[in-house]
């Protein structure tokens, strides 16, 4: 079974893929994480690189083929990317929500912790949300561009999750608990 996480920035899918994939044994793959090396091989800041995706479809194509072929071959792992669900459709598909609020508040958390972030130099909660909206709505430009899907559209997913008022071990526990159920009608 390969498990897909999408959503939100800021609604905690890098800490509940982590956790998921840990707690299976599985091999995570996060495709943010390929962006923001492909970007810095150019040069850029995440922000830079999809901005330019705006025009130059190859930095969305080379992440997009890179999930399609590890699907083709490979198993039992999880990854997290905006387009996941679609080039991977055989995967049990979650989407995690949250807040606008919420998730500044949890970004530039994080970014004080010294974590890696797309936010760049933010440091308010209101530059935090700008750049979050900014992100989205380019997010959306290409992705609807590109392969005319909404990736933030939760008819998308198997099962959508807002985390706004709920602990990253409360998230955790009702995602395993769904994904139990799905590996339990697999191995039968």
């Amino acid at each position: 079974m390969i498990i897909s996480f999408g959503g939100n920035a800021g609604s905690g899918k890098s800490t509940i893929a982590k956790m998921l994939a840990d707690k299976l044994g599985w091999p995570r793959y996060y495709i943010g994480g390929l962006r923001r090396q492909k970007a810095a091989e150019r040069g850029l800041t995440l922000a830079e690189y999809n901005k330019l995706g705006e025009t130059d479809p190859a930095t969305d194509f080379e992440v997009d083929e890179y999930q399609k072929e590890l699907a083709k071959g490979e198993d039992n792992f999880v990854i997290e990317g905006r387009t996941s669900w679609y080039f991977i459709p055989q995967s049990l598909k979650i989407f995690l929500d949250a807040d606008p609020d919420v998730a500044a508040q949890r970004i530039l958390s994080d970014m004080q912790s010294n974590n890696q972030r797309n936010e760049g130099n933010a440091s308010t909660l209101a530059e935090i949300k700008a750049i979050a909206k900014e992100r989205k709505e380019s997010d959306t430009k290409r992705y609807r561009h590109y392969y005319d899907i909404d990736v933030f559209d939760p008819k998308n997913f198997d099962f959508t999750l807002d985390t706004s008022n709920l602990t990253p071990d409360e998230v955790f526990s009702i995602i395993y608990e769904f994904v139990q159920s799905k590996l339990e009608r697999v191995d039968k």
